[in-house]
């Protein structure tokens, strides 16, 4: 028995053989729908062709699609030409695609697209419902499957971003059937919590039908009502869910959703000295800014004080006072001086000066007689000499000339 065992290989090729040696598989036509479609770097596509019941690994060279009229992408349904053949090391047949030509979109991809228009007229991808994300949540929400990769790179981001950091898994079904019943679930558990300040829900890249859960009704209302803010982390970065629509952000990853929710302790730490240090400064340079105001303000209020403007007022009256006197003095001076040349001439027409000089002076009723019009006969009369007077009687008058020429 031994001796005709057959090797993995020999098995696989033989297979192989028998069918590409079939003339019905060596050209033939396959209708279906387009999944988990990957255009390699090395230009080759692998995708799957797919209907309601079954699925074909399907593989199309870089020397045939660049061919194609038609820009290939899941949910499209086309009708591909090719051969169908075993890739030995695997040990699944193929269909190796040498044409393809478009026969409309998938059902699935119809009903992706009708749900979407009709919650987007709704309001749910509005930016306006949208709720922020708090900067430290103390406990992080996770709905998604227990076993699989998300969960791990959720806990391995988030632990390397922050210490301490709090997470509660929600096992959940992420596809198939009941898989959106659980996710809902798992919303409104969290929302029931009072501990929960922001909520992931994700799994891993697959095709639209793996993915479905994240496209039904029931979970986009779900992620809708929720009061706690919802990271949609469905897929790879090109995947997009109607749950990335309606959540309040969007992950391209399940790690970049950790990276979104979890705040980087040392980038935290940085910030908080940064601003330590710039309030330092800011608060430093506005005390100094302050005190120079300060000591304007205070000069001002020195030259502008009222004792200033009393002192001020105090030396114009001092001036003024220096003026005065100096101005009295001199006009005393001047008045004195004044006098005394109105005394000297006083003194030169003083009828004493006449007197002493030999004049006598009449005085009648205490007034000077200076013509014999103004005495009568019998008229009392005093005659002053310089050094006495006489009390004298009028006999008679006549008038003559003392002085003859």
């Amino acid at each position: 028995m031994n001796n005709n065992a057959l090797t993995v290989t020999e098995l696989n090729l033989y297979i192989k053989d028998i069918i590409e040696n079939n003339i019905q598989l060596s050209n033939i036509i396959v209708k279906g729908e387009i999944s988990n479609f990957k255009h390699h770097s090395s230009g080759h596509m692998y995708f799957t062709l797919k209907d309601n019941d079954s699925k074909i690994k399907c593989v199309m060279f870089k020397g045939y699609n660049s061919y194609l009229k038609i820009k290939l992408e899941d949910g499209m349904k086309v009708l591909a030409r090719g051969y169908v053949s075993v890739y030995e090391r695997d040990g699944v047949y193929q269909l190796y695609c040498t044409d393809i030509k478009k026969d409309g979109l998938g059902d699935l991809y119809l009903a992706y697209e009708e749900l979407k228009k009709k919650l987007e007229q709704e309001g749910l991808f509005d930016e306006k419902h949208k709720k922020k994300l708090p900067l430290l949540p103390r406990r992080i929400g996770v709905a998604t499957s227990s076993t699989g990769a998300v969960i791990r790179d959720i806990i391995n981001v988030a632990s390397r971003r922050f210490y301490n950091v709090n997470i509660l898994l929600y096992p959940v079904k992420v596809q198939g059937e009941g898989a959106a019943e659980t996710i809902v679930e798992a919303i409104e558990y969290f929302n029931d919590r009072d501990d929960i300040d922001v909520i992931i829900i994700g799994r891993g890249g697959g095709s639209i039908e793996e993915l479905w859960a994240f496209n039904e009704e029931i979970v986009a209302r779900a992620i809708y009502k929720s009061k706690i803010p919802i990271v949609s982390a469905v897929g790879h970065e090109t995947d997009f869910t109607i749950a990335d629509f309606v959540a309040d952000i969007r992950a391209s990853t399940p790690s970049h959703a950790a990276e979104i929710v979890v705040p980087s302790y040392s980038e935290l730490l940085y910030k908080i000295t940064s601003l330590k240090t710039n309030l330092y400064n800011s608060v430093n340079n506005r005390i100094k800014r302050d005190k120079i105001l300060i000591e304007n303000l205070s000069s001002k209020i020195k030259l502008n004080s009222p004792q200033n403007k009393i002192n001020v007022h105090y030396q114009y009256l001092d001036n003024l006072r220096d003026k005065l006197i100096n101005s009295t003095n001199n006009t005393l001076i001047k008045k004195k001086h004044n006098l005394m040349l109105t005394v000297q001439k006083l003194d030169g027409l003083s009828p004493l000066k006449s007197i002493s000089r030999g004049f006598a002076a009449v005085v009648k009723n205490e007034k000077l007689i200076k013509s014999i019009e103004q005495v009568e006969k019998n008229d009392i009369i005093e005659v002053y000499f310089e050094d006495g007077k006489l009390d004298c009687i009028i006999k008679e008058k006549s008038e003559v000339k003392i002085w003859q020429e």
